[in-house]
Parts: structure tokens; C-alpha cells; sequence
């Protein structure tokens, strides 16, 4: 079951994203780059769970598409977040978000050759 599998993946790195957002709020006091992390990194779940409920393949396709993009940015404010070193290589989700991208694609490819 890949659906469930980055349904849950996706979920915990939301809520990991989170705590780098507090962190990096409250500790590094840096507003902006943090937003746009938050937004991006929170966005993968939540288009994956409209996913869930698509009316159609194709549409089911564009919902996971669309979190495939927002995965993509993440994994850039998180590389901006460890380059400009408001974030530590602990802190980096980098292997977890390439992971969520490696997963998303083949969901992709395969529903495709579906459709």
C-alpha cells in the first residue's frame, strides 16, 4: 500500500516540519525562509489527502503531482535553511524528503501507466 505508506510519511514529516518552524521562530528568530519551509513542507499530506478523495485517476495523477512540487521546494528552503546555516546537518530532513520524492515519482509513473 505506497498510498498509505507516504500518507504516513508525509504526516510525520508535516509534524517535523513543524518543530523546525518553532525552532527556528523562537531560536534563530528567522520569519521568512521558516514560512515558506512551513507552507511547503506542510502542503505534500495535505495534497496527498485530497488525492485520496479523487473523483479520477487523472485527477488522483494531478493532486500527487502537486505534492511532488511541493516536496521539491521543501527539499530547496531546507537546503537554503542548512546553506545560510540556520540549521544544523541534525536538523536537516534531507534524506526524509528525498525519500517522500523517490516514493511520489513512482506513484506517479505507475498511475499513469495506469490511466
Amino acid at each position: 500500500m505506497k498510498e498509505n505508506l507516504i500518507k504516513d510519511k508525509s504526516f510525520d514529516f508535516a509534524l517535523k516540519i513543524i518543530d523546525l518552524y518553532k525552532i527556528l521562530v523562537e531560536s534563530k528568530r528567522e520569519f521568512v525562509l521558516s514560512k515558506q519551509l512551513l507552507r511547503s513542507g506542510t502542503s505534500i499530506g495535505a495534497n496527498l489527502r485530497e488525492a485520496e478523495y479523487a473523483i479520477s485517476k487523472k485527477e488522483f495523477v494531478a493532486k500527487t503531482q502537486i505534492a511532488l512540487k511541493e516536496a521539491a521546494e521543501t527539499e530547496y528552503w531546507l537546503d537554503l535553511l542548512y546553506q545560510s546555516a540556520y540549521i544544523t546537518v541534525d536538523q536537516n530532513m534531507k534524506e526524509e524528503i528525498k525519500s517522500i520524492i523517490r516514493i511520489l515519482t513512482a506513484i506517479i509513473k505507475t498511475s499513469k501507466e495506469n490511466i
